[in-house]
């Protein structure tokens, strides 16, 4: 728990998984628990071998989804001969284990966060109303602003009316923020952009930067700005737009998943899964045991998948 309150004041997004139940043999007990991440590492523990990899593929579904979900494994025999309830994931296991866990997985959106750069009537209304609404809101001078300030989940609001707009913009585009937008009309927009690009700022960073930031609600005074300013924000989020922006030169793959065909069991393709090579073919394996069954006697193995 101390990790998952880290992981919210760092914006970072994860799901829990929790064990509610379990039917011995099973490794992991009651009330374990575990974090796991869109990248699919995981922190805790909530199961063995043939758990793990079945619950940290259910847990990159969950974050994508934004819901919960109720995870049954448990051996072919018993699934058949119980009543599973609607909405209940099973997932059969034929490990050497003969025990059985329900695991519940649920989704932990970290909380937005906004940095307000300014220190304009405006610019403290706008930190009031983020913190109303239940996000983190940091308000910081413009000359006091600095990139190591901004995490990859953080949208930055420039509204520094004048004074430094160009260098406050450029030091959020420079951390990678989730979003940043900028204080002003349209065309004191143009004439900021106009002068980064200039300094050899890239048009890909320049179009991150939103100008003017806010929705258009008719006339309004300098703090009903802010009202509008956060009303862009709660649109932005609901569309999914305040999402960390992925730091990656290369896009992420996604490792192949196989079968097991010893136990049955669902597997990544990667090196920590015990990789075995046939004839030309590598099978990977949830445990040991079931890779050491595999080395002796692979043809059974593999006649008993084409027959399937």
């Amino acid at each position: 728990m101390a990790r998952a309150l880290e992981l919210m004041r760092s914006g970072d997004s994860f799901a829990l998984a929790t064990v509610v139940w379990r039917q011995p043999p099973s490794s992991g007990q009651h009330g374990s628990r575990a974090i796991i991440m869109d990248d699919g590492s995981i922190f805790g523990w909530i199961g063995g071998a043939c758990a793990e990899p079945v619950i940290i593929r259910e847990a990159k579904k969950v974050l994508e989804k934004g819901e919960s979900a109720l995870i049954w494994l448990g051996q072919q025999k018993d699934l058949e001969n119980i009543h599973v309830p609607d909405g209940v994931m099973t997932v059969p296991m034929s490990c050497q284990s003969e025990g059985a866990l329900q695991i519940f997985i649920e989704p932990v959106a970290a909380l937005p966060h906004v940095l307000v750069v300014g220190r304009s009537p405006m610019a403290m209304t706008l930190v009031d109303l983020v913190s109303g609404v239940g996000w983190r809101a940091d308000l910081v001078d413009g000359p006091d602003f600095v990139s190591t300030m901004v995490t990859p989940s953080t949208a930055v609001v420039i509204a520094t009316q004048g004074h430094g707009d160009e260098e406050a913009v450029t030091e959020a585009l420079r951390a990678e923020a989730a979003m940043v937008g900028l204080v002003a009309s349209r065309k004191r927009g143009e004439v900021v952009r106009g002068f980064l690009a200039e300094q050899g700022v890239p048009s890909q960073k320049l179009d991150q930067l939103h100008v003017p930031i806010g929705l258009d609600l008719g006339h309004t005074s300098h703090r009903e700005i802010a009202v509008s300013i956060l009303a862009e924000l709660v649109q932005m989020r609901a569309a999914g737009a305040l999402k960390a922006r992925k730091r990656m030169l290369l896009p992420m793959i996604e490792p192949t998943e196989v079968i097991d065909l010893v136990c049955g069991m669902t597997v990544e393709a990667v090196p920590a899964n015990r990789p075995f090579d046939y004839e030309g073919t590598t099978y990977y394996f949830c445990a040991m045991g079931c890779r050491k069954a595999f080395e002796k006697d692979p043809a059974s193995f593999i006649s008993r998948e084409v027959t399937c």
